[in-house]
């Protein structure tokens, strides 16, 4: 399997710190587009991208915002909220994979959690005939509004039993959806997924999914 390294993705005359692994023989690489306040280094993140790269899945984490943004959002706390925004620098992140030699040829998956799902389903929308598939863990579809259903993207939303706000609002926009869709539950899990065995869970649904619709090999395996 294919290790990790450190690239520079360009997205809309930006420069963003990334992290990619494509294992050989990838069909799909998947980008995850992370929640309020995080990074590319959210250790959440980094176990679900590792365990589809055991699904023979590519992975793309990247930050967002620039050393700048994130320098602003620190200080106002609101570019993690603009949504649009968020969506816009997705899309050219895709954008940038698209025209990389390397990766042009893989089909695109998006893994929005929190605030960031909002994000990837208005890029989704945005480019329908580009993107494979979506998956949000804890995360806010409900701000994607009337992008929701634009998105032809088979989505998957996995919320916690216990987040009842969050999952009543999952619950509201999957009924807007017009693509393949499901919502799955993990009894008993909270916003962060950090009870026993939850965050495994999140990893064997995203991949199962993924790997049904960007066309790869599920051999998922335990947490290391």
């Amino acid at each position: 399997m294919a290790g990790e390294r450190e690239v520079e993705v360009l997205a809309g005359g930006m420069r963003l710190g990334g992290t990619l692994a494509v294992p050989d023989g990838a069909q799909g690489l998947v980008l995850f587009a992370h929640g309020s306040g995080s990074s590319r280094h959210s250790p959440r993140n980094r176990y679900v991208a590792y365990s589809l790269r055991r699904a023979g899945l590519g992975t793309l984490l990247f930050d967002l915002l620039t050393e700048d943004e994130e320098d602003e959002d620190a200080r106002t706390g609101e570019l993690r909220f603009d949504i649009d925004f968020l969506a816009r620098r997705l899309g050219e992140v895709t954008d940038w994979v698209f025209a990389h030699p390397e990766l042009q040829h893989l089909r695109v998956g998006y893994f929005g959690s929190s605030t960031g799902a909002g994000a990837a389903l208005v890029a989704a929308g945005a480019r329908p005939e580009a993107v494979g598939a979506v998956v949000s863990r804890g995360g806010r579809p409900d701000l994607a509004g009337d992008a929701l259903e634009r998105v032809l993207a088979p989505t998957l939303f996995i919320v916690g039993g216990a987040d009842t706000v969050v999952l009543d609002l999952n619950a509201r926009a999957l009924d807007r959806l017009q693509s393949p869709k499901a919502l799955e539950v993990i009894p008993g899990a909270t916003h962060l997924f950090e009870e026993q065995g939850a965050l495994e869970r999140v990893a064997a649904l995203a991949g199962d999914w993924f790997t049904r619709f960007l066309g790869a090999s599920l051999e998922l395996e335990s947490r290391p």
